[in-house]
């Protein structure tokens, strides 16, 4: 995508971040082809667990180091780096931007494997430092779109764009996919409602994800050949994202939990490897403590979990951490993207 390069004085160290997230519903109808040929619908909120860059320009070599993952890499090149399954995103950013030797250090607050978004946030983040350290100006949907195709098609890792728009953005919002164009809408919520859904939402991390670039296969290559049953969960995840937007406008509790339960319902159909014995077990402890409605944040198959649970949520609290997981903290990320 063309951008539009500005005369400045260029800053020798660069540091940005931006936010992870919670799909509410509509999670893998962004994923092409069924986003290009059909109609995807993705609800989603960002959180304030943010994933953080720093660049340092003017460097003898490149060095890149992902404190969360614990790896690091150093190059005297950019083409230097092996494709080894580690930093691809950051070894993809520093190959296809042409920036000059430089060290890029980054850091997430969501645990690896979560779920939540984390690699998109980390493409927004990079692509913005990148962009600054360069002189470019991007508007937040161009930093969205460059993030996704620097993970998916630089990077070699399928997805959808939710992950990147909700990092660009920030907010809730209603996301739109067809044809190969991506439209976001901005939702209004009740600051009050939105103040008590994060309250009693009871956010999950069961350890890191099994879920794989072949899971995505599976599904798209099965809706390709259009499999009944993939086709009708991906058009009633689309059709329960367009509910959810009504639901959180209209501050219905009762129907957003019932909204997120149904989106779980149809993401299983997709593929058998969806919920996890360990997933299992959590739903079951957290409806007996209450839970009104769940679903997996992402992907599923392992990664997190958020339940919405109304009156007191310290009963479920305490059955989340006794099933084993790391309770996370909600709070709703109004910024997006920014320069730190």
């Amino acid at each position: 995508m063309a951008h539009r390069t500005v005369t400045m004085t260029r800053p020798t160290t660069v540091r940005t971040s931006a936010p992870v997230r919670l799909d509410f519903a509509g999670g893998w109808t962004d994923v092409a082809p069924f986003a290009v040929e059909a109609r995807g619908v993705v609800v989603n909120a960002a959180i304030a667990l943010r994933t953080r860059v720093e660049l340092r320009l003017e460097q003898q070599r490149y060095e890149l180091w992902s404190e969360d993952l614990d790896e690091r890499a150093d190059a005297p090149t950019a083409a230097a780096f092996r494709a080894d399954g580690r930093l691809g995103i950051l070894k993809a950013a520093v190959r296809t931007s042409g920036i000059g030797p430089c060290s890029i250090r980054t850091a997430a607050q969501a645990p690896p494997g979560s779920g939540l978004g984390s690699s998109g946030a980390l493409g927004v983040a990079l692509v913005h430092a990148l962009g600054v350290a360069q002189g470019h100006d991007r508007s937040r949907g161009e930093v969205a779109e460059e993030a996704w195709r620097l993970e998916t098609v630089d990077a070699g890792v399928p997805g959808g764009k939710q992950d990147q728009y909700a990092a660009a953005n920030g907010g809730f919002q209603q996301l739109r996919f067809a044809k190969g164009n991506t439209t976001a809408h901005p939702l209004k919520i009740n600051p009050g409602f939105a103040d008590d859904l994060a309250r009693h939402i009871v956010l999950c991390y069961t350890g890191k994800s099994r879920f794989s670039g072949d899971t995505i296969s599976r599904v798209m290559t099965a809706y390709s050949k259009r499999d009944p049953a993939i086709v009708g969960a991906l058009h009633a995840m689309a059709d329960l994202a367009e509910e959810m937007a009504l639901a959180l406008g209209a501050a219905d509790t009762a129907r957003v939990a019932r909204l997120l339960t149904a989106n779980w319902h149809e993401q299983q159909r997709l593929d058998r490897s969806m919920c996890t014995d360990e997933m299992r077990r959590l739903e079951a402890a957290m409806l007996d403590a209450g839970a009104l409605g769940w679903k997996a944040a992402g992907a599923g198959a392992g990664g997190s979990m958020f339940f919405l649970v109304p009156g007191d949520v310290t009963a479920a609290i305490v059955a989340a951490r006794q099933s084993g997981t790391q309770v996370l903290p909600v709070r709703w990320d109004l910024r997006g993207l920014g320069q730190d």
